[in-house]
């Protein structure tokens, strides 16, 4: 078994910091160059109140009050022809300020134009389902609450989707271990086996990038298979890369690397 080092309480120690690579913006545009989205936008804003807004990737971002979610969606669907709900869900910057971006990606197959409403909320503070205008914010918002802890007032069914009801922490969390907690490492054992079992059966290993090729247990050694169990020395000779079983297929030529051509000519 691997050695284990413990995790607890590693969600409570942040580890993002401002050191990680921070990827340029996209140049933004300004509304009036779309005769379509500065009507839109005129519309929106003669009803709500509208803190920013510009064009970025040949599509319209408004950004709103988190109270007026509903009522913009709404007037959106029924008055300027937005009725999919493509995508939704929040964008963590906890550390920066102590906020959530929200973002709803609303999409108009008549005028073929997408709109991105967007607006900020404190940690802790819950949402406006709008799942009784569109269905596909169902699970959205669970995700949403599954992935970042963000609640959704009044939606039908706010429990997590992706993860088991009794996990702990969101995994979308910008503070979330990318191989998880203590919580995570002892969960299917626990629940399985029990906690009595977790001298035996060890932590679940869930650096899904750890590769070693000296073990015959876990991983495919490629080009060095052994069978399961043999004991790895590390000199062992490579392998020949074939490309079909023993003795090929029939009537079909057995092909292998050696007698391969790599075609660089995308013409023929």
């Amino acid at each position: 078994m691997r050695p284990y080092i413990p995790k607890d309480n590693v969600q409570a120690k942040s580890y993002y910091t401002d050191r990680y690579y921070v990827a340029p913006q996209v140049p933004k545009e300004d509304v009036s160059t779309d005769e379509v989205f500065a009507a839109d936008l005129a519309a929106i804003s003669a009803k709500f109140e509208v803190k920013e807004s510009y064009l970025q990737v040949g599509q319209l971002v408004v950004y709103i009050n988190a109270k007026d979610i509903y009522g913009v969606l709404e007037f959106m669907r029924d008055e300027l022809k937005y009725t999919q709900l493509t995508e939704m869900s929040a964008i963590d910057w906890l550390a920066k300020d102590n906020t959530f971006e929200i973002f709803y990606q609303m999409l108009s197959m008549t005028k073929r134009k997408r709109v991105r409403v967007k607006y900020f909320i404190e940690n802790g503070q819950a949402v406006d389902s709008v799942e009784k205008l569109f269905r596909s914010a169902d699970w959205s918002e669970r995700e949403m609450y599954d992935m970042f802890g963000i609640v959704a007032n009044n939606h039908p069914f706010m429990k997590r989707i992706l993860m088991p009801y009794d996990w702990q922490g969101h995994p979308l969390l910008k503070t979330y271990p990318l191989e998880g907690d203590e919580f995570a490492a002892w969960y299917e054992v626990d629940k399985i086996y029990g906690k009595e079992a977790r001298d035996i059966i060890g932590p679940e290993i869930r650096d899904t990038s750890r590769v070693d090729r000296y073990d015959s247990e876990r991983f495919a050694r490629l080009g060095y298979e052994v069978p399961k169990g043999t004991k790895i020395t590390g000199d062992e000779p490579k392998n020949p890369n074939p490309y079909q079983e023993e003795g090929g297929v029939f009537l079909i030529k057995k092909f292998d690397k050696e007698s391969s051509k790599i075609v660089d000519d995308p013409q023929r």
